[in-house]
């Protein structure tokens, strides 16, 4: 996940006296790079992750550093270093309070530090793990496409990861990210590693295939389940507007499973997609588990077609629903009186529509063996 406020603390703590005063729920924030200044100007410029620094020149009052925190909120930074003992003595409660309730880390360093210094030398300590988190990204990929090849990819992930433990991937996408342009991209995937919220390096974040993909590794479901629901409350908080899609795999040991992982969180995003549910966990399909982890889907189609094409042929010519009859009747397990509560029809008016079903596709749909082919049919046809 990249060089993050954690990791910038365990190296600054002692050497740059670091404190973070406020905005915990951010130690999680990963930094693209370090930017100084001292007025709100090159703040609209910012395309997420930028990790703000100050002496405070420009923000002595109350108000200019709160405007200030709120801007940086608003462009997605990772946080902010302010050089407190000269123009800013002491961080105003209400700033304090800002930071906490938006997840922004708010951080402190001594009047004597060296600023210049401290800035370098964490530039090129996010610059290191920026060309290190590329390798590991290149590695999964090449795990999830070739995994039998494992000497191509375990070595560069044997450092960061435990290969041998469990993993997980989360899909997302908003269904437009292959037609955005790379800035533009980049800039969505800044904001989605900020709202990936107590995810540093059991995690690592890269787009491949259309998707976003987030690799966690090490791990339990109950720890993954509560990353992905604070994940998601941000998302409608901070991104009302955009239309996401959000597809979690079951979890898998060993590195040598990951592609497994990754076509169940496929499966997962695509039928979120289909029935416009914003979150879909692989374990929570049912039967769609093997429908979805079909990769010819034309054979999918042939199979809903030879069986519901009468149906959908009749419908079609006589703008009837017939086949959201038959599906209702399946669903209802043939009970008349059940499909007649549901669908506020009287029970002879469905009965005579069940009767010409049957007529029409040669089937009196008794048993289980006849029901369960329509059944899935009618399932089939809700897939995209």
């Amino acid at each position: 996940m990249g060089f993050t406020i954690e990791d910038m603390l365990l190296v600054s703590q002692q050497k740059y006296r670091m404190k973070l005063e406020a905005g915990n729920e951010g130690w999680s924030n990963s930094i693209s790079w370090l930017l100084m200044l001292e007025d709100v100007t090159i703040i609209r410029n910012f395309r997420g992750k930028e990790l703000a620094v100050t002496t405070g020149l420009g923000f002595q009052t109350e108000e200019s550093l709160l405007e200030l925190l709120m801007l940086l909120n608003a462009q997605n930074a990772s946080g902010l270093i302010v050089n407190t003992g000269y123009y800013i003595k002491k961080i105003p409660d209400r700033a304090l309070q800002y930071c906490n309730e938006n997840g922004l880390p708010l951080l402190t360093v001594p009047w004597d530090v060296y600023l210049a210094d401290m800035i370098k030398d964490l530039s090129i300590r996010v610059f290191l793990q920026s060309s290190t988190d590329e390798q590991i990204s290149a590695a999964f990929i090449r795990a999830i496409e070739q995994p039998e090849e494992r000497e191509h990819y375990i070595n560069d992930l044997l450092p960061h990861y435990d290969t041998d433990g469990t993993f997980q991937v989360i899909l997302i996408t908003t269904g437009t990210l292959d037609k955005m342009d790379t800035v533009e991209r980049r800039r969505i995937a800044y904001r989605m590693q900020l709202y990936l919220t107590n995810l540093t390096h059991n995690g690592h974040f890269f787009y491949y295939d259309s998707c976003f993909v987030v690799i966690i590794n090490a791990l339990s479901e109950n720890q993954v389940h509560s990353i992905v629901s604070s994940f998601q409350k941000r998302l409608v908080r901070k991104m009302p507007e955009t239309p996401i899609w959000v597809g979690i795999s079951s979890q898998v040991t060993d590195i040598s499973n990951l592609r497994t992982a990754y076509l169940r969180a496929k499966a997962a995003i695509n039928m979120a997609r289909d029935q416009e549910k914003p979150l879909l966990y692989f374990d929570e399909m049912g039967i769609y588990k093997l429908l979805y982890s079909i990769p010819d889907k034309s054979l999918l189609q042939e199979l809903c077609q030879s069986k519901l094409g009468p149906l959908l042929e009749y419908d079609r010519e006589h703008h009837g629903s017939y086949a959201d009859t038959l599906e209702m009747y399946l669903e209802c397990g043939g009970s008349i009186q059940a499909m007649a509560a549901r669908m506020f029809i009287h029970r002879n008016t469905i009965i005579y529509r069940m009767n010409n079903i049957k007529q029409l596709l040669g089937c009196d749909l008794e048993t289980t063996e006849e029901k369960l082919p329509y059944l899935i049919a009618c399932m089939i046809r809700h897939m995209k």
